[in-house]
């Protein structure tokens, strides 16, 4: 049955949405699936085959950015285009600009994968193939920023909705960090050659300022965005408290651009940069859990849905992840604790503790929520939803608890000494030790994309589903005229 109190594809540009939503689900499912494999290839070396294309070294960047830029950068612009003509209640500014972020970013997606099997990497010092792909990017959220700009103006709403400040941050900041970390000199008009602009300790923090910057606002503050549209609207309530929200986006917004250096203790960095970093980093801890109490709150009166909306799993399950990644990385932004995690995969378990628990499980609920609406229909299959969700959560749990285990254990042996003073392991043992972790690891990765595919074959059934409905109807309107 088609759901009533839905804006009009004449009211609404749903065609760039759909066309988004789409491709995060099929970047999605190839990045993780890729990130299978490396995990894999790690636990099992023998997988790389000798084969340059498909190594670690050059698979694992074309999984970040299939997974960050592809899976994520989709959803938020699918989202945010959502959210901003539903909160301020007018069409976007302008079809082609939309249009053209969609194919400008597909297209920087594409390109930067291939360079990456190619071999191709922009290291800091030389780059090659790089900065004409860096210019798309450029151009692309030039528009996308004016699109988004422009439809807040034309609001017929007084306020303007919290989800949109932080959207609104998402894009301007990402726009600063991507041109200033990625200023690079080309060796001439027609190469496609260039040296980056930076060196040394001012480029290490140069990259970490861009680095842990695109974590607070890309992966951070933009799904905020999301959380604090699609949570209120699922859960049928109102926003706990709309003060806490605003004090949480700007508290949020001064105190990012401090912490990148905390990735940079025991180098080269001048110790009170870091150790700066570090403070406004535990100061971090407050405006977040402030954030995920907000968004936790706001079922005040629903619990019950808790155990009849999968979809409101998804979210409040998101927050809950969100909370505790938000915790554990100011606490490893602290020298003592920063000495053991450094360098080893607790890290790596920290970044997938929010990548998956809080970016991915914030992003599928949403979508839940959103692609029926884009097509006037209901989910295909509300029991596929529980599927996936439990899939989701047992390969978030293998992962971080796997990359729990392997990092704290790898950084104590690294830090083991004999009676003689000498380091008791040899690094070599440290890498026998991480291969049952990896494999774990390699499991709860395959448990997770497994409810991707779970997901994206529910959304296809969905689409289709609508469109046999719509046919349907118009069968039924034919007839009729026809009778007339």
């Amino acid at each position: 049955m088609a759901q009533t109190g839905i804006g009009s594809a004449e009211q609404y540009n749903y065609e760039i949405i759909k066309k988004f939503a789409i491709m995060a689900l099929v970047w999605g499912l190839l990045g993780m699936a890729t990130g299978v494999y490396i995990a894999a290839e790690l636990a099992w070396p023998a997988l790389n085959f000798n084969i340059p294309e498909i190594t670690f070294g050059r698979l694992r960047p074309v999984h970040t950015t299939l997974v960050i830029f592809g899976f994520g950068g989709s959803a938020l612009f699918a989202t945010s285009y959502y959210v901003v003509q539903r909160t301020c209640q007018t069409r976007l500014y302008s079809d082609w600009m939309a249009g053209f972020t969609f194919w400008g970013w597909q297209t920087a997606i594409v390109a930067g994968v291939i360079s990456y099997v190619l071999g191709y990497t922009q290291s800091r010092e030389y780059a090659e193939f790089e900065w004409p792909i860096d210019l798309i990017i450029l151009v692309t959220w030039v528009l996308y920023f004016t699109v988004y700009i422009m439809t807040v103006r034309r609001r017929s709403q007084p306020h303007i909705y919290v989800a949109n400040w932080f959207y609104i941050a998402f894009i301007l900041v990402i726009a600063l960090l991507h041109i200033f970390n990625n200023l690079a000199v080309p060796v001439s008009m027609f190469s496609l050659k260039s040296y980056s602009l930076f060196s040394g300790v001012q480029d290490a923090m140069t990259q970490w300022w861009y680095g842990h910057n695109a974590v607070g606002f890309f992966l951070t503050a933009a799904f905020l965005g999301m959380m604090y549209y699609f949570v209120p609207k699922q859960a049928g309530r109102p926003v706990y408290s709309y003060r806490l929200s605003i004090v949480h986006f700007w508290s949020l917004a001064f105190l990012y651009m401090w912490v990148g250096a905390h990735h940079l203790h025991w180098t080269a960095l001048p110790d009170w940069t870091s150790t700066l970093a570090a403070t406004f980093s535990i100061m971090l801890l407050l405006p977040s859990w402030g954030g995920m109490i907000n968004g936790i709150m706001t079922l005040s009166g629903a619990w019950d849905k808790l155990r009849t909306d999968p979809i409101m799993l998804f979210l409040i399950t998101s927050l809950s992840f969100y909370g505790m990644s938000t915790f554990e990385g100011p606490l490893m932004s602290l020298k003592s604790v920063n000495a053991l995690s450094h360098y080893t995969d607790w890290t790596i378990g920290h970044v997938h503790s929010g990548a998956l628990g809080w970016v991915a499980m914030v992003s599928f609920g949403s979508f839940y929520h959103m692609v029926p609406r884009l097509y006037d229909t209901r989910l295909y299959s509300t029991r596929l939803v529980y599927v996936h969700f439990w899939l989701a959560t047992i390969g978030i749990l293998l992962y971080i608890t796997a990359m729990w285990v392997a990092g704290i254990f790898q950084g104590l042996m690294l830090r083991s000494f004999d009676d003689y003073g000498n380091l008791a392991y040899t690094f070599v043992e440290t890498v026998v030790f991480l291969h049952s972790p990896y494999v774990v690891r390699a499991l709860g990765g395959l448990f997770f994309v497994s409810g991707v595919a779970v997901m994206a074959y529910n959304m296809i059934m969905t689409i289709r589903k609508a469109r046999v409905e719509a046919a349907e109807l118009d069968a039924k309107l034919a007839a009729k005229m026809a009778r007339i």
